[in-house]
């Protein structure tokens, strides 16, 4: 496969670009960082361009690179995100989280843009992969920027998948879990001060335990691009609660659903009578 990967320089991202090349993969790797050391040992299937996916035109411009080298892809994994900032929502420095959200949710929107019409000459059924995270499903408090940029990635991923039912095309994001990454380090470093008592001592049980399993995100991450998960489009899956790996087998059923999406919940589904 032909596989666009924003945010390939580190963390899950980098992790995620050494799996798919060693199953023989063609991966272009999208990241603010330098990557040429890493494109230069890898010349036979890895390459990277520099690039804010938070930038419009910067993502356009690769996507037109990769045209002209490539000819198609087969599919995007959308991993570049920044924790950005951090602290009660009411005394946040509003350029800083608008500048979060930006990155998030825009540099996920730019890259599922500007990448579809090389998504439309795949040579199989089109496989897009967002990242959600923190905050998506239930309040954060103190990543109030991040969270909403992470359900703002959700929804935009059911939207796009009901727009697009007609495709060969599946859409969908996912709960890596709290696996151990830079992003864990900012929490530490920060201090409970700025994050809260809460977050704070979670970071620290997350350091000590060694996190989340990163094994179970790359295998749902892998499923998700197989045909095993064809049909499947519109969710949002958890990698290390929810079980994947079987509901292939239920793609009927999951398509005529709400399962595994964000909706709203009254009353009566709680057994209320109000």
């Amino acid at each position: 496969m032909n596989i666009v990967v924003t945010g390939s320089s580190s963390g899950i991202g980098r992790a995620l670009v050494e799996r798919l090349l060693a199953q023989k993969h063609s991966v272009w790797g999208l990241a603010r960082s330098d990557q040429s050391a890493f494109a230069a040992a890898h010349a036979d299937r890895f390459a990277a361009t520099r690039c804010d996916v938070a930038d419009w035109a910067a993502v356009d411009a690769v996507a037109s690179e990769i045209r002209q080298a490539w000819g198609h892809i087969d599919a995007l994994i959308t991993a570049a995100g920044v924790q950005g900032e951090v602290g009660r929502a009411v005394t946040s420095n509003p350029a800083n989280w608008s500048a979060t959200v930006r990155a998030n949710l825009d540099g996920t929107f730019f890259a599922v843009r500007a990448f579809d019409a090389l998504l439309a000459r795949a040579t199989r059924r089109a496989k897009v992969v967002c990242f959600s995270g923190g905050g998506a499903t239930k309040p954060r408090a103190r990543f109030s920027a991040y969270g909403v940029a992470k359900t703002g990635v959700v929804r935009l991923v059911e939207t796009v998948a009901e727009e697009e039912r007609g495709r060969a095309y599946d859409i969908n994001a996912i709960a890596p879990g709290a696996i151990n990454t830079r992003l864990t380090d900012e929490v530490l470093a920060l201090g409970a001060e700025i994050v809260g008592a809460a977050e704070f001592a979670a970071a620290q049980k997350q350091k000590a335990s060694g996190g989340a399993s990163l094994e179970k995100a790359l295998g749902l991450i892998e499923w998700l691009l197989s045909p095993a998960s064809d049909g499947i489009s519109g969710r949002l899956l958890s990698a290390p609660w929810d079980p994947w790996p079987t509901l292939g087998e239920r793609a009927g059923e999951l398509s005529a659903s709400d399962i595994y999406t964000l909706r709203r919940i009254v009353p009566e589904e709680r057994g209320k009578t109000w």
